[in-house]
């Protein structure tokens, strides 16, 4: 009886703590992930405010995206992002009800539904060679209680249906390679006029009947100063545009199908007028605007076509288009910065000296100037006309100002990531407790019975959405010190605005952000690009004195030999430390597993001369690269050129200045591809903070096998010339892919493997001894996924236990790469379903912990896949011993389970990577994903075998406990009762 009752409630205690699934509860969502999604810099925008519905904003950016805003909390409605080469061209509203968007250089138009974002209708229009692109929509000419939209691209003016998509009529303009820049609808007639120019030399007009397309009137008229292709239209008859040299302002009549061109020299107008002059795409009234230098000039334009300056501000500003707010009245906003504050003024079109509205906002200084801005009016209680403005920064944020004030702002910036690092939070000072006392007595009880119930699945609705809120609440995972897990970590992304965000791994917020000076434009750097971020100075946690710091590296210009900028941000507070502008180009960058007493990490800059150079520039650091010198090596790779090499260092700069900080450096090696065979089209290689556990695998029979562990292995994917374009560019006679896995230091091919019938794109993740890639069998008409293993058999004789225990064995011996490996490989190939976008590993920080492949899907989701389907040892049929090793069953495609989606049910729209960083729990790891969205995340591959879960019910442990002791209690009287009775007898 008592053995009964303590198999029982040991049965009842295992039950209530099994945990027999993955998936994620209701309850959970939101504590281990956050997602956050965003639209990119805003290109173009049209406002929707009608009285009837919701008041929205539809715009279109440089990712691609197309969105419907809300304008009074500016959260997205509906968003659709196209793909990466179906860049938008333009944007409007027909009917009021469609969303008409025109993109792939004007051959694809579309028409989604304003409320919802459900794409109407879709039509592909035919061009016959390359051209701008364009779009407008009629809308003082209806047919069929129905706007008309045209379209020129690919040389062709289409007319097409806003109601079903369908062209109306098709006339083709590519004679002389033709580009329209404006399309002028008469107001009283079904005329249109279309202009532009032919080459660069002459000035053409169209004459269109709207009706049918017909042509009407054709004329074409040279100029000998030639155009650079901006146009400006003031006028009904009149456009203004640039000749070739930009020193000359032409304005151009064309009344009565008579062209006639005046021409005004801009130093006639501007007194300083040394710079390249640009006209502004802003549509104004009789005005143009003009940008010089460091001034925006504004520019009439009088019936006798003579140029006059209406006003000269200085740059940066902003001006937007022309809106039309009341009968005949149109207005214009014009936004200037002065310090932290910028200046909104509303003018009327005809009137310089009215302000319609003059408003100064108070700006965070972080987001830069401004450069777009778009109006709206509306009508106020008094029955005045108020304006509202949508301004985009220079960081690619969005802004609504209204009545003096932001009513909202976007940092969609964050959709345009391209490097980012990770540091550590600041350590908890000891003796000061910063987590803040949340519940009293009572109230944990609560906790604790609310946990129990839902336990015991006896919670109501109300109490599941309590028992969540409590663990928001209650969860440290949002607090700025570290925790002992590991979880808690600053992300430091770099977009490409070249601003700097940190962003707490516990919700996403943005802790800090930094627009650098080094990467704004400026005239000394007139197209500054951001390359890289790398962690600089990681001090240790008991050096409390120092904070860590990061290395920004980018360029100045947009050649291979553009020169370098440096800056230096301090990784807690987001202030730039320091920034460089170096004298050479910055090809490649190379990090040094070495720091100097203040702990900053050696880092070798290579310029597009074949010269390294040593950062932090100071004494100790030469003196440790010097020390070093022997066994620094990396790799180069000129995908134009289809060339590998290897170099090393020589010795310092031979230099007309001495420069003590730079070295020659020699070339070891090179592999050149035949041109007419293979192309270079992917290259992976290892981790360089990759921690392997074990280099020995204990295969089924008890046999081992040492893993060829090795960082400076390279994997090389290689295409036949023909196959280098998309899928299906060749036939599968024509593909092949080619595998090569190369050791740096030598340039010796380890291993060859040739997929014929195959093409890429490959993509490849590379960890410990075994790779990974991805690509499209041809002959199949499926992806496919491939795994190459390599061993070392020099140890192979390290299999006996004794030798082990004694030391009497070779493990530890140096390796050098010049010795001949012995190596042993083995491979398999799987088919797999979905098309791919990016690849990564899981990392972990001992790296014992079982690895899976985070696969980004075509479908913008992440993937997480079991590194043992990949196991190139698996068999239909394997034996017992295999079974028990874990070697699953061979089939010949890879499983897709649902329940394996990190990213749930969410996509991470417009994928473009995916990074792991391991956190001090060996069990987990933390995964985020960035593109348009971001996602981040924690995910055990192995479970969480090194502890309790963070929902761990110990208000049920104790009640389990308490009745363990009550049963003993009660079983030992019961049985001493027994035994009692049983001597009586």
């Amino acid at each position: 009886m008592a053995m009964a009752v303590r198999v029982f409630l040991l049965l009842t205690l295992l039950f209530l703590y099994a945990n027999f699934s993955s998936a994620l509860y209701e309850d959970q969502v939101g504590l281990m992930d956050w997602h956050q999604q965003y639209i990119g810099k805003v290109k173009h925008a049209v406002f929707h405010t009608q009285r009837a519905g919701r008041k929205r904003v539809v715009v279109s950016t440089e990712e691609n995206a197309i969105a419907s805003l809300d304008l009074r909390t500016g959260d997205i409605f509906w968003r659709h992002v196209l793909g990466a080469n179906d860049a938008v061209d333009g944007i409007d509203i027909a009917l009021g009800k469609y969303v008409i968007t025109l993109s792939s250089e004007g051959s694809i138009l579309r028409a989604w539904n304003l409320p919802d974002g459900q794409m109407v209708w879709e039509t592909f229009l035919r061009g016959s060679t390359s051209s701008n692109s364009l779009l407008s929509i009629l809308t003082n000419f209806k047919m069929d209680k129905e706007n008309m939209v045209l379209v020129f691209g690919g040389g062709c003016l289409h007319a097409v249906s806003s109601i079903d998509g369908e062209t109306i009529w098709r006339k083709e303009l590519a004679t002389e390679s033709f580009e329209i820049r404006q399309i002028l609808q008469s107001p009283e007639s079904d005329i249109i006029h279309a202009l532009g120019f032919v080459g660069s030399s002459k000035f053409v007009t169209y004459k269109i009947d709207a009706k049918n397309g017909e042509l009407l009137k054709h004329t074409s008229t040279a100029f000998p100063g030639g155009f650079p292709g901006e146009l400006s239209l003031v006028s009904a008859d009149t456009v203004v545009a640039l000749d070739a040299t930009r020193s000359i302002l032409v304005s151009i009549s064309f009344q009565n199908g008579e062209t006639s061109f005046h021409q005004t020299f801009i130093s006639d107008l501007v007194a300083d007028s040394a710079g390249v002059a640009t006209i502004l795409p802003a549509r104004l009234t009789g005005i143009f605007a003009m940008k010089i230098n460091s001034f925006i000039v504004f520019i009439s334009v009088t019936d006798e076509h003579k140029l006059e300056v209406v006003q000269k501000i200085t740059y940066p500003a902003a001006v937007s288009d022309v809106l039309s707010f009341s009968e005949g009245q149109k207005a214009f906003a014009l936004v200037q910065h002065g310090g932290s504050r910028i200046q909104l003024v509303v003018k009327l079109d005809n009137d310089w000296s009215t302000d319609l509205l003059k408003e100064s906002i108070e700006i965070d200084p972080k987001k830069g100037f401004v450069e777009k801005v778009f109006i709206n009016n509306y009508i106020r209680t008094d029955r005045s006309h108020g304006f509202r403005a949508l301004v985009v920064m220079e960081d690619h944020s969005l802004l609504l100002l209204q009545q003096g004030d932001i009513v909202w702002s976007r940092e969609d910036g964050l959709a345009s990531i391209i490097d980012m690092t990770t540091s550590e939070l600041p350590v908890e000072k000891k003796g000061v407790s910063v987590a803040k006392v949340e519940h009293n007595l009572f109230e944990w009880l609560k906790g604790h019975f609310l946990k129990l119930k839902g336990t015991l699945m006896l919670a109501s609705p109300d109490d599941i959405t309590s028992i969540q809120e409590m663990r928001l609440k209650s969860s440290e995972k949002n607090k700025m010190t570290r925790d002992h897990n590991g979880f808690r970590k600053l992300l430091i992304v770099l977009t490409k605005a070249g601003k700097l965000y940190a962003l707490h791994t516990g919700d996403g917020r943005v802790i800090w952000s930094l627009l650098l000076s080094s990467l704004r434009r400026s005239e000394v750097c007139e197209h500054p690009t951001g390359l890289n971020i790398y962690q600089w100075q990681v001090p240790h946690h008991h050096a409390m004195d120092e904070n860590p710091s990061v290395l920004v590296v980018g360029k100045c210009g947009l050649g291979f030999d553009a020169p370098g900028v440096f800056s230096f941000v301090d990784s807690y507070t987001g202030k730039e430390l320091d920034s460089l502008s170096l004298a050479h180009s910055v090809a490649q960058v190379i990090t040094l597993p070495f720091t100097d007493s203040t702990e900053q990490r050696l880092h070798l800059l290579i310029d597009a001369s074949n010269h390294a150079h040593v950062y932090p520039r100071n004494l100790e650091a030469v003196n440790i690269l010097e020390r070093e010198l022997p066994n620094i090596y990396w790799y180069s790779v000129e995908y134009q050129r289809d060339i590998i090499t290897g170099h090393a260092l020589k010795g310092n700069c031979i230099l007309d200045v001495e420069d003590e900080y730079c070295f020659n450096t020699r070339e070891l090696w090179s592999i050149v591809f035949p041109s007419e065979a293979e192309k270079i089209i992917a290259t992976a290689t290892r981790k360089l903070n990759e921690v392997v556990h074990t280099q020995a695998k204990v295969i089924a029979d008890q046999d081992v096998m040492y893993k060829y562990i090795s960082r400076n292995l390279l994997f090389v994917a290689t295409v036949a010339p023909k196959a280098a374009g998309e899928i299906g560019s060749a036939t599968p006679e024509e593909s092949w892919l080619v595998v090569y896995l190369i050791d740096t230091i030598t340039g010796r091919i380890l291993h060859r493997v040739t997929h014929f019938g195959s093409q890429g794109p490959v993509h490849a993740v590379f960890s410990e001894n075994w790779v990974i890639y991805h690509y499209f069998n041809l002959r199949a008409h499926r992806y496919e996924m491939s795994v190459i293993e390599i061993y070392d058999q020099s140890r192979a004789g390290n299999k006996d236990v004794w030798k082990l225990v004694l030391g009497k064995h070779n493990l530890t011996s140096a390796i050098s790469s010049y010795s001949r490996p012995e190596v042993m490989v083995k491979s398999q190939t799987y088919f797999f379903t979905h098309s791919v976008k990016t690849m990564a590993v899981t990392s972990t920080s001992k790296g014992i912990t079982s690895k899976q492949l985070l696969i980004g899907t075509i479908g913008d989701q992440v993937l997480a896949l079991d590194k043992r389907y990949l196991d190139p040892r698996r068999s239909p049929d394997p034996t017992q011993t295999e079974r028990e090793e874990g070697i699953i069953p061979l089939t010949d495609s890879l499983p897709i389970i649902p329940q394996s989606y990190v990213t749930h049910s969410l996509k991470v729209e417009g994928l473009r990577g995916i990074v792991t960083v391991p956190a001090k729990l060996e069990s987990t790891s933390l995964v985020f994903a960035y593109g348009v969205d971001l996602f981040f995340t924690r995910i055990a591959p192995s479970r969480t075998y090194d502890s309790l879960t963070e929902d761990f019910s110990y208000a049920l442990l104790l009640i389990t406990i308490v009745a363990l002791i009550a049963a003993i209690f009660v079983t030992w009287i019961l049985s001493e009762n027994k035994e009692l009775r049983e001597k009586w007898r």
